[in-house]
């Protein structure tokens, strides 16, 4: 063996681990007094720290680096609040300092910072939400008239589950359908048929492309966005669908735009294109064409999945706990009966439901990481030193799970939500939504839905699986932006 050459490569060795550790030293120096966090490499980040099950790894590293913490996706450090204190604070006791839009590349590359969910355009998003607010209110939220178009749909519902005559099927297509029609109405003025090929290839659109971004795969691009953009691969298919679902959003515009009375608006995007009448000699309006197109679309897409997402996962979990099914089912008859249609002033009269669907929505956990957002200014955070523009992750997760709100917080227990005397009682915890000023649009919606769909449903069927209980996986299929379900099958049996 020639020492001489063990040694010299030994030395190349140690010269290289020294700068590796100093680069690694200055990476963390230059972004200053940030929370403490796993260590980054340069250029990678904590790429390899986060591999694997992405969500419960941040979880964890609560335990190891406390409440708040620093990662770094790539070069970008990202600060990620956990507990409910420290995400209320983020969200509530100083939303003001955290209400910009994070990154979200995987959208982003999209979006381009237009429309109303995903821009950091602070100025843009407080006109677009407060009109959205106000049309999407005019044309029915939280008025009995949108009530009533749920359980029209409600109804549609049990005709193509009773189609279906019992068989086992995979439920996604008919969950994702009411729901798609309910917003439909509200953004568009009219409902699809059930068969409706632009209906369907919508749903399948969405469905796939927020699978697609929750994936390692949506992850990966969003730590190296630059690099990805220019590697094969299946996160490719995110910006090939989401084009997609553009097209037709356009297309919506388009067809209002021929039609428009504007003595008459009929939906949400009528009420747009009203504004933008009113304000094209603005220079600064925010009332543009494009920020109509990829508001409906953000709009629509956040409408759809959450809901059809959260109706999938219900049933599963009711199938994986029959006896909390059948209290639901004993409530119903007692409190509805078998004839009459379920409406939302039921909810008072059903404590025992109300606490199943609040525990289904924590324990689903649908929106793990929370949509990131920005600091909009330097601020002092906790004894550190947070600088404007720096992403920040609210982690829902750790809230909806959170010991010190929730006992055994890994079980499903609808008990979270019932005092001693088997009355509903509220949790300042249960945000599966989101809290504050930059809440989910759809908020109220999403619970009257909800509500409305899944007690139709157990009113008018009993659920049966092909398999035994002990045999249903209840654990996320996919875990990322998004909690989705394991695929499973289902029949719908005619009480």
């Amino acid at each position: 063996m020639d020492f001489s050459v063990d040694v010299s490569l030994l030395l190349i060795l140690c010269i290289s681990c020294l700068f590796l550790f100093l680069g690694v030293k200055n990476f963390i120096q230059k972004n200053g007094n940030l929370p403490p966090g796993p260590r980054p490499l340069p250029i990678l980040g904590n790429v390899l720290d986060l591999k694997g099950d992405y969500v419960k790894t941040l979880m964890n590293f609560r335990h190891t680096y406390g409440d708040v913490y620093t990662i770094y996706m790539g070069s970008r450090p990202v600060i990620v609040a956990t507990g409910y204190k420290a995400v209320k604070e983020v969200y509530v006791d100083r939303a003001d300092d955290f209400l910009a839009r994070g990154d979200m590349p995987s959208f982003d590359a999209c979006y381009g910072n237009y429309g109303l969910i995903f821009t950091s355009d602070m100025h843009r998003w407080r006109e677009l939400r407060r009109f959205s607010l106000s049309a999407m209110r005019d044309f029915g939220m939280g008025k009995k008239s949108l009530e009533e178009k749920i359980q029209e749909e409600a109804a549609c519902l049990v005709t193509e589950l009773k189609r279906m005559k019992g068989e086992f099927i995979d439920p996604r297509q008919c969950l994702s359908k009411p729901p798609c029609n309910v917003i439909f109405s509200i953004m568009f003025g009219h409902r699809k048929e059930y068969d409706n090929e632009e209906l369907i290839s919508v749903i399948k659109y969405v469905y796939e492309t927020f699978r697609m971004v929750s994936s390692p795969w949506g992850q990966l691009y969003d730590m190296f966005p630059r690099i990805m953009w220019y590697i094969p691969g299946p996160h490719q298919r995110i910006f090939t669908l989401l084009k997609k679902l553009l097209v037709f959003a356009e297309k919506r515009v388009e067809l209002n735009e021929k039609t428009l009375d504007p003595s008459n608006p009929r939906d949400y995007v009528d009420a747009f294109l009203i504004k933008m009448e009113k304000k094209k000699n603005d220079p600064q309006t925010e009332f543009t064409l494009k920020n109509l197109i990829y508001s409906t679309l953000q709009i629509f897409y956040a409408g759809i999945e959450t809901m059809s997402n959260t109706l999938m996962y219900a049933l599963l979990i009711m199938l994986k706990h029959p006896d909390v099914l059948e209290k639901v089912y004993e409530e119903i008859d007692q409190v509805i009966g078998r004839e009459r249609i379920p409406k939302v002033q039921d909810r008072g009269e059903m404590p025992y439901t109300e606490a199943v669907i609040h525990e289904m929505q924590r324990f689903i956990d649908l929106l793990p990481l929370g949509v990131p957002r920005k600091t909009t200014r330097d601020i002092k955070f906790r004894g550190y030193d947070i600088p404007k523009g720096t992403n920040v992750f609210p982690l829902l997760s750790s809230v909806l799970k959170d010991p010190s709100c929730f006992p055994k917080p890994e079980q499903f227990n609808p008990n979270n939500f019932l005092d001693e005397n088997g009355e509903f009682k509220k949790n300042e915890a249960s945000i599966p939504l989101g809290a504050g000023k930059r809440i989910c649009l759809g908020e109220a919606l999403v619970r009257m839905e909800l509500f409305l769909f899944f007690v139709t449903i157990l009113q008018n069927f009993t659920l049966k699986s092909p398999v035994p209980m002990e045999e249903l996986d209840i654990t996320p299929d996919v875990s990322g932006l998004g909690n989705l379900p394991k695929p499973y099958r289902i029949a719908f049996i005619s009480r």
